[in-house]
């Protein structure tokens, strides 16, 4: 019998502030299965709400940061299997850059996240377990260079 596949529609940011020279973002850890990993802030987009509206409330709500949409990264899409391997699921992120307005990222929603920090850009490239963010954040560090000229 054939695996029943489902779509999902998710939206995140990269959010980054200025600290003297270095360019920070806002980096989430999750422990799946007891094991930190770290990675963008992201969330499903609600059944009435707009992806980009969805971006903005996720990362606020994953890292504790009011952050102001400034423009779309890129749709990243994978494919997984839901627990049990009865159902899977064929999910695109909508990722974009956001730049740091208020809060503080010890406000963070802990029923979801076990930590959010700022990390240095680069830093943050190291750290996220997953290769396709990794690559939105080389866009995004890009994108932020290219507003600065």
């Amino acid at each position: 019998m054939a695996v029943p596949t489902r779509i999902q529609v998710s939206a995140g940011g990269v959010a980054y502030r200025r600290e003297g020279e270095r360019i920070e973002v806002a980096l989430i850890a999750v422990e799946p299965k007891g094991e930190r990993r770290w990675q963008l802030p992201k969330g499903m987009v609600g059944q009435d709400e707009e992806k980009a509206e969805a971006a903005v409330r996720e990362v606020r709500e994953e890292t504790g940061v009011q952050s102001e949409l400034l423009d779309e990264i890129e749709t990243i899409e994978y494919w997984y299997y839901g627990s049990g391997g009865n159902v899977r699921f064929h999910k695109y992120v909508h990722f974009y850059l956001m730049e740091y307005r208020s809060g503080d990222t010890s406000d963070y929603d802990q029923r979801e996240v076990e930590e959010a920090r700022w990390v240095e850009i680069d830093e943050a490239r190291e750290r996220l377990a997953f290769d396709n963010e990794r690559e939105v954040v080389r866009k995004a560090a890009e994108m932020i260079r290219t507003r600065d000229r």
